[in-house]
């Protein structure tokens, strides 16, 4: 029980109004109740009815200005991050930078001292995620040791290799990464920075086809009718052609006239077919050796004659 509860008897309050600050507390009036009619009386809860006359909380909807007496608040329910990292290079390049430290040169003992006060903290609370910063630590602390030896040459001649070499390059790596996934998250994004506009157009399921008058329809059939008609089945004869037959034509006109020009031998209005039986009839009489083919010059006119005087 408060001072306060003590000078004005159990369910009184310090005389102020509300929103005020308590002023000093002054002891006036009979001496405290014994204690049988202390254990008798409840005692008064301390917790003012308003804060300021602010609510601090709502529940259902409605404002909160005390916090209920059967209320359990954890020590651990609270815990806050200031700074999150996603992963132990996150945390070693924060470092190295928030204090402006050359990547190629960097303070090993201080950068190892922070790192490990950090993950001492990561641990107490999750052990699975500070399992990946033990890892760099131990790595940390690997460096800083190869550091405090002396340096052996090699048997070249040259210097050792810095041990943080390995340690920077996969700094720098990951710096320029990082800095690549800010660049690209700085683009618009579709959700984030903008909406793509959609347009609800109504339309009925069912498609509706135009009329079709009954002229329209005329048209057509008289159009099949017209395709029909074109479309005809013909019935083809090829015409027999003799080689014998055109050899004894072309031995009829040799006898008539002493010499023929090859050009006059064929009738070209005939068709291909004739023409091409017409020479071959020609070729079967020279082979055997019943008319003669002579040309007088090179490029002068070719003439057929019979290769026998008739009777």
């Amino acid at each position: 029980m408060s001072h306060a509860d003590d000078a004005h008897g159990p369910g009184q309050h310090p005389a102020h109004g509300p929103g005020q600050a308590p002023g000093p507390v002054q002891l006036h009036g009979p001496a405290p109740a014994p204690a049988d009619t202390a254990l008798a009386a409840p005692a008064t809860d301390s917790t003012p009815d308003t804060v300021d006359g602010i609510a601090f909380a709502r529940l259902y909807g409605e404002p909160l200005f005390k916090l209920p007496n059967d209320l359990y608040i954890p020590p651990d329910a609270l815990e806050v991050f200031l700074e999150t990292f996603e992963g132990p290079l996150d945390l070693l390049l924060y470092l190295i930078r928030k204090q402006n430290f050359n990547v190629l040169d960097i303070p090993m003992a201080d950068v190892t001292e922070q790192y490990l006060g950090y993950v001492e903290q990561l641990r107490k609370t999750n052990l699975e995620l500070a399992s990946e910063y033990l890892l760099m630590a131990a790595m940390l602390i690997e460096i800083k040791s190869r550091m405090l030896l002396p340096v052996k040459k090699a048997d070249t001649g040259e210097e050792a290799e810095d041990p943080r070499a390995e340690l920077v390059r996969r700094l720098l790596e990951y710096e320029q990464m990082k800095l690549a996934a800010q660049r690209i998250d700085q683009l618009p994004q579709l959700g984030r920075d903008f909406l793509r506009a959609e347009v609800y157009i109504e339309q009925s399921i069912t498609p509706r086809f135009p009329d079709v008058s009954s002229d329209d329809l005329r048209a057509a059939w008289a159009d099949v009718i017209k395709r029909a008609k074109l479309v005809q089945h013909h019935k083809i004869s090829r015409e027999e052609l003799s080689v014998r037959e055109h050899m004894s034509l072309i031995l009829r006109q040799l006898q008539n006239a002493r010499f023929i020009e090859f050009s006059d031998l064929f009738d070209t209005s005939r068709g291909v077919p004739v023409v091409v039986v017409n020479f071959i009839a020609v070729l079967e009489l020279c082979r055997e050796s019943l008319v003669e083919i002579t040309q007088a010059e090179p490029f002068a006119p070719i003439y057929v004659r019979l290769a026998y005087l008739p009777a």
